[in-house]
């Protein structure tokens, strides 16, 4: 029954946003790819024509998706001749996103402000461009529960559905009437909400406590929209809460809680002369019937489970986010390619061809008017200069090396080092699956041992935390300048160290192998802020079974997460580091 509904509202949603692609900003689609999803843009489709649908690859360069230089037409012509980009062709259509979540920054800043300015602005290439660009969009968006399409651009859109719970059977197979969807069409312009619809959408979406403006702006639009595809001739009640339900219940992060029956109102009465004719019923304020009614359809159109979850939680949040990963580093050899500069050909950098040759259009006919006449039959055609040479840039993420710091002095061994051990076994596996590096340090006795240089041989790890033994000092500052160093080393290979420090904290032993815990814990602190100045990295599990002040004092300096756990097992310890290193 769920899906039935749930697949009900999206056929709703697609006729609606038939009649005005524009003005209700276009569907979110929460969908992987498959015949739910084919089925709902076919019954689309049968109400749009297809060329009204243009498709924007993932990763469209901002040339095609803006427009420009068109670089045959300018060197046919010998003069700078424009073109139109995506955005501009999709005027009075409709935007096609595939994979909304993997959608660059870049891409989602035009896209929202051409949404907002119903026009794309162009500023290059020698050329100053204004063109129209008012547009619906279909935003697919096909990621995991923790992937999200841009909140910017799901902002903007009035209608969010997810199809990921519907099977095909619950799915019918429907097609809408384009003439009906024409008529429609027609009628809206003669529709608009009045001061009190508009003011129960408002009071109702602070009330599920959305605080973007354009939820109610859409919901008003998207009521409008109901009722011209209803034939009415004003907005009706129900147009209202088809609106809520569609618009605003999917935005919703609280819900109003219901009053108690049993506690009494506060409020004083307010005396009320009785009138002629009055029968002594009370009259409902209409604005808060009108309120009601909202909120009772958005409570219908939550699942139980997420209405519970509204009711018993002040917000809900939806969080982004993404593995582990080194950071982004600038290359002119290899990655991904992220725009292009000027530049010479030199240090293996590579020639970008068209915008080479669209940097020197623009400035062929003055070049030829400069040129020595000559009926020489090797004169080139297109004169280009040092100047116009264009290098590609590419961006990759660096490789991620993760380096444990285990504590195996006598303390450890005594209190944790068999559960330290297990969750770096675990934390090795999972940095195995990545295809991360790993290291492993260990420090006990008056020194600290690289026991694994980095290295992606799981049986080759798991072999040297075997053989660890444990007993002895802590050599607290020798661990840490050696991870530091290792750590630095690193860092000078062009990849992105990551440090986990597993300890009790309790430093005893100083950096010149001296016993004494005053300047034992003088050398840790030393060695925490060199850390924490290379910027480095660093999450401190304190192993300790009463974890004291010295832990995390170590973790301050380090500048690192500190994470007490001291009646944690491996899974427990491994699965709270990859929570905070991810």
């Amino acid at each position: 029954m769920i899906a039935a509904s749930v697949w009900s509202e999206a056929v709703i949603a697609a006729q609606l946003f038939a009649v005005d692609p524009i003005g209700t900003g276009g569907v979110l689609v929460r969908s992987r790819a498959g015949p739910v999803r084919e089925r709902w843009l076919a019954m689309l489709r049968s109400a749009l024509a297809p060329s009204q649908m243009k498709h924007v690859p993932l990763h469209i360069a901002d040339g095609r998706l803006l427009g420009g230089l068109d670089l045959n037409a300018t060197l046919l012509a010998g003069k700078p001749v424009a073109e139109m980009g995506l955005l501009a062709e999709a005027d009075g259509n409709v935007l096609v996103l595939a994979m909304a979540e993997r959608l660059s920054s870049a891409t989602t800043v035009h896209v929202t402000s051409a949404i907002d300015a119903r026009e794309t602005l162009v500023e290059r290439d020698g050329l100053s461009l204004r063109m129209s660009a008012r547009f619906g969009v279909i935003a697919l968006d096909e990621g995991l529960e923790d992937e999200f399409a841009p909140a910017a651009l799901c902002d903007r859109l009035g209608f969010h559905l997810d199809l990921n719970n519907i099977s095909v059977r619950d799915a019918d197979e429907i097609f809408i009437d384009a003439q009906e969807i024409v008529s429609a069409r027609g009628r809206l312009q003669t529709l608009k909400a009045d001061a009190q619809q508009v003011g129960a959408l408002c009071v109702a979406a602070a009330a599920l406590g959305i605080v973007s403006l354009r939820a109610p702006l859409l919901a008003i639009r998207v009521a409008c929209t109901s009722a011209a595809l209803a034939a009415h001739d004003a907005i009706e009640p129900d147009d209202i809460a088809l609106a809520a339900r569609l618009v605003l219940a999917p935005r919703a992060l609280v819900f109003p809680q219901e009053h108690d029956q049993g506690q009494p109102d506060l409020q004083p009465e307010q005396p009320s002369d009785p009138t002629p004719g009055d029968d002594g019923a009370e009259k409902e304020n209409p604005d808060t019937a009108l309120e009601e009614i909202i909120l009772a359809a958005v409570q219908a159109a939550l699942p139980p489970d997420v209405l519970a979850a509204l009711r018993g939680s002040s917000v809900r949040t939806r969080s982004r986010t993404s593995g582990k990963a080194g950071a982004l580093q600038k290359s002119n050899r290899r990655g991904r390619p992220s725009g292009v500069l000027c530049g010479e050909l030199r240090s293996g950098a590579k020639l970008n061809v068209i915008e080479t040759l669209r940097a020197a259009a623009p400035w062929q006919p003055l070049r030829r008017r400069e040129a020595i006449v000559s009926n020489e039959k090797g004169r080139p055609r297109i004169l280009i200069r040092k100047d116009d040479f264009r290098i590609t840039r590419f961006k990759q993420r660096t490789e991620t090396t993760t380096i444990f710091v285990l504590d195996a002095s006598g303390s450890a061994a005594l209190h944790r080092l068999a559960e330290a051990k297990g969750a770096v076994e675990l934390l090795l596996a999972d940095c195995y699956i990545r295809r991360d590096q790993v290291a492993l340090i260990a420090f006990r006795g008056v020194t600290a041992e690289l026991l694994l240089p980095p290295t992606r041989s799981l049986a080759r790890a798991k072999r040297s935390l075997a053989g660890l033994p444990g007993g002895g000092g802590t050599p607290l500052a020798a661990g840490l300048d050696a991870a530091f160093a290792l750590a630095d080393l690193i860092r000078r290979k062009g990849q992105t160290p990551t440090v986990i420090v597993l300890t009790d904290g309790r430093a005893n032993i100083a950096r010149d192998s001296a016993q004494g815990r005053p300047r034992a814990e003088e050398d840790a602190m030393s060695a925490a802020r060199a850390l924490r100045a290379a910027e480095i990295s660093i999450v401190l599990v304190d192993t300790s079974p009463r974890p004291g002040p010295s832990g995390a004092q170590l973790a301050s300096e380090m500048g690192a997460r500190y994470l007490p756990l001291p009646h944690a097992d491996a899974t427990t310890l491994s699965k709270a580091v990859l929570a905070s290193v991810s």
